[in-house]
Order: structure tokens, then sequence, then C-alpha cells
């Protein structure tokens, strides 16, 4: 395979949607597709209740004179919160379904490369994942914060938020296999940033994809598949 463009981080992700139904993977969805759902009933029906209030709101600051760029403000606003909707849904969810995703990742990894991955019983595994995805909300709740102000600023903003959400999920989701193979979260970053163009395609879909009702259940594990894919062809080459 081609490798760092955006048609491979593309692939990856969709090769991680036709894996989905593997035999020896199918066990390991059934948990996180049970978190994925009850989140996304509570993470959506929150959205659809508060966007008519906010999208009002934010709409009342335009002056009179400026009214005719309404739908301007309504289009970026709408892209906006949809982003910061998949955002938001990723992250709620892969901090309680991390230990399920880490298993996912190892037998994936098992399946693209025949590399074997000592396995770990629950009480080793949740610590770590748990861990790990705590250092990822940390690395991401700030610069989230910094890139929501900036949001605001014409063309710039939105533009910045979009690019931000991309390369989260690239991180989010290929660093399964990155954390069970014990690579510094700082290591893996740097990995990201060799391969930038299949980083962004990978991230891309993936955010574009969680942004849709309904579909964005099945999108994580399937992100997380085709994270790992990404890794074994990739980036865990980098890093020896």
């Amino acid at each position: 395979m081609n490798q760092n463009n955006l048609a491979s981080g593309i692939k990856y992700f969709l090769d991680g949607v036709n894996l989905l139904k593997h035999p020896k993977l199918r066990s390991f969805l059934i948990i996180p597709i049970l978190i994925n759902t009850i989140v996304f009933f509570l993470i959506t029906g929150a959205f659809f209740h508060y966007f008519d209030q906010l999208l009002n709101y934010l709409l009342g600051w335009l002056p009179d004179f400026l009214e005719f760029l309404a739908w301007i403000a309504i289009t970026v606003l709408g892209v906006l919160i949809a982003v910061f909707y998949g955002y938001c849904f990723s992250a709620i969810t892969n901090i309680i379904a991390a230990p399920f995703y880490g298993i996912l990742a190892e037998r994936t990894e098992e399946i693209a490369s025949d590399v074997e991955i000592p396995d770990e019983t629950l009480s080793q595994l949740i610590p770590r994942t748990i861990g790990r995805e705590l250092t990822k909300l940390w690395y991401f709740l700030w610069r989230s914060l910094i890139v929501f102000i900036l949001s605001f600023v014409p063309v710039i903003g939105p533009a910045l938020a979009i690019i931000w959400a991309i390369w989260s999920m690239a991180i989010q989701y290929s660093d399964y296999a990155a954390d069970n193979h014990q690579t510094p979260f700082s290591v893996f970053r740097s990995l990201l940033r060799q391969r930038l163009w299949s980083t962004l395609g990978f991230g891309g879909v993936v955010i574009l994809c969680l942004m849709i009702p309904i579909i964005n259940i099945l999108v994580m594990p399937a992100a997380v598949i085709g994270g790992t894919l990404f890794w074994a062809n990739e980036l865990r080459e980098l890093r020896s």
C-alpha cells in the first residue's frame, strides 16, 4: 500500500469498516457498541435540545444591518456544532470503552500482521488504558479550549477548528495500538507528524463519519480497527 497520502489514510478507515464483520473480532465489538449506543442517545438528545437555544442566542448578537449574513452564520455555526458533537461523542465513549478498544486493537494487529501481543488481564488493561485516555484528555482539553475561542474568528477560526478535530481523531484512534506497544505518547505524536498526510486522511474521514447520527455508533470500533491498520502499516516501522 502507498504510504503517507490522504487516500491511504482514508483506506485504513474503510478497511476497518470491512473488518467489523471479521469472525475473530465480532465478540470484541459487543460491549463497545453497547456503550456507544447508550452515550449516543444521551449526547444526541442533549445537542438537539440545546441547539435552537444556542443558535437564537448567538444570532441575537448579530446587528440588524448585518442580518443578511445570518445564513452564513447559521452555516458556520452548524458545522462547528456538528464537529463539536462528534468530538464530544468520541471523547466520552472512549474513556468508558478504552479497555475494550485496547483488546480490539490487539486482535486487529494479530490479524493484520501476525504479530502476537502478550495477553493482559482486565485488571492490568483497565488502569493502563484509562491512564492513557486521561493523558490524551489533558492533551486535548486546554488546546481544544484555545481552538474553541479562536473558532469565532471569521474564516481562519472554523478552518482551525476542523483541522484540530481531524488531528485529534487521528491521535485518538491510532493510539490504542501504540499504547499496546508501550509507545510514549509524545513519541507517538511524533510518528504521526512523520506520516502527516495519512494522518489527515484518516482523521478527516473519522470526524466526518462521527458527525452522522446513528452511523457514529459503529464508527468508533471501525476507527480503532482502521487506526490499528495505520499503525501496523506505517507507524510501527518508524518506531524501530
